[in-house]
């Protein structure tokens, strides 16, 4: 049988008070209406700083949330099918105009090229056999000419016969036939150079392709091939950041797009940096998402160190303004969930309880508990 002891009654007894103290402690306090003076007065208390209580207008934003990108954003790509041989940057490497990136497999290419000039060497082989056929051709409808002409005089003055003129005539023609024959024999030779010209000139612009290089001075934010790989026209080998500015994409809700505007300048928040800058509003895409009723809106950021691509950023686009009283936040005593300030009421210091809102920099919002025509007090060592 288990005894019990007075001494065990007494602490059972005591725990009991201690727990139903602590609810009633606890349900009185979340019933505290703000602008109460606490059962405490502020006496004794002297403030090493004082301030009036501000009523101020302000305006109520909404954040319209985005991503930042690079303004000028460059997708290098392959203009030829050929395997990659080596990639010279990586990710986040800066880069100049005209520096190489990446090497593609140009031995087929170099291959054609050489066949190519092969070719044209032929080519200006037979044009000039060609040349030479024209001049014989020339040389012989000259003497095929002169015969003709010479038979024919004889024939009008019954010197030659007309099977004499008919031989005559049937040389001269075929001479004629012959230097046609060569003249197209030429032409065919001079277009067959022309064509291994422009082989040629083909080649060596895809050659050209097999070697990438950089557009502009920049930065690698993605680099999506590795050597081995098939470059192909149309499939992205790397991205670059061509210039030093961001903007911010955010998608702002068909409900408030009439209240931004190209070239109108609002505020940007980046949350990772905790900056706060100016932003000028570049494009409304007159488009809305028809899964999330929003707008995409761009707008250019100055040149800021420390922020970067894909980092998360808000737009703040004005929508109403009301009155807010606003108090120092240094002058708030915090107990638990209590929130309470020392004001000035029948010259002396007094503790009242209030409800705070927003914080505004290094002021406070007051929900209620002041009216704005309060002076408040506070030690700067007992708040801080």
């Amino acid at each position: 049988m288990k005894t019990i002891t007075h001494h065990n009654i007494t602490q059972r007894v005591n725990l009991g008070m201690i727990i139903c103290l602590v609810i009633f402690v606890s349900i009185g306090c979340n019933n505290i209406e703000p602008g109460r003076f606490e059962a405490k007065t502020g006496k004794g208390f002297t403030p090493t700083n004082t301030a009036g209580v501000e009523i101020e207008e302000i305006t109520d934003w909404y954040e319209a949330v985005g991503t930042l990108r690079p303004r000028t954003e460059t997708r290098i790509e392959a203009q030829i099918t050929a395997q990659v041989l080596d990639v010279k940057v990586n990710s986040g490497s800066k880069v100049t105009k005209g520096q190489l990136l990446v090497v593609l497999d140009s031995r087929q290419l170099q291959s054609r090229l050489d066949q190519a000039r092969q070719a044209k060497k032929s080519a200006v082989a037979g044009m000039e056999q060609s040349r030479q056929r024209l001049i014989a051709a020339e040389a012989a409808f000259k003497q095929a000419e002169a015969a003709y002409n010479r038979v024919k005089g004889y024939y009008a003055s019954q010197a030659a016969t007309a099977s004499e003129l008919e031989k005559a005539e049937s040389a001269y023609l075929q001479a004629k036939a012959g230097v046609k024959q060569a003249s197209e024999g030429l032409a065919a030779a001079e277009a067959g150079i022309l064509q291994t010209d422009e082989v040629i000139k083909e080649s060596a612009i895809a050659m050209g392709y097999t070697k990438i290089t950089a557009t502009a001075d920049g930065m690698v934010l993605n680099r999506f091939t590795e050597p081995g790989d098939l470059a192909l026209p149309g499939k992205p080998l790397l991205t670059l950041r061509t210039s030093g500015a961001l903007r911010l994409e955010a998608f702002v809700r068909e409900g408030l797009i009439d209240r931004v505007t190209p070239g109108q300048v609002l505020k940007v928040i980046v949350q990772a940096v905790d900056r706060t800058m100016d932003t000028q509003v570049e494009e409304v895409v007159p488009y809305a998402d028809p899964q999330s009723r929003t707008f995409l809106v761009k707008s250019a950021l100055p040149v800021t160190p420390g922020i970067y691509p894909g980092m998360f950023g808000k737009l703040l686009i004005p929508v109403s303004r009301h009155k807010v009283i606003l108090i120092p936040r240094v002058a708030v005593r915090r107990v638990g969930q209590l929130e309470t300030v020392f004001i000035e009421h029948n010259g002396s210091w007094q503790s009242r309880f209030i409800k705070t809102g927003k914080t505004l920099g290094d002021r406070i919002e007051v929900l209620s508990g002041l009216n704005g025509k309060e002076t408040i007090g506070w030690k700067e060592s007992e708040n801080a």
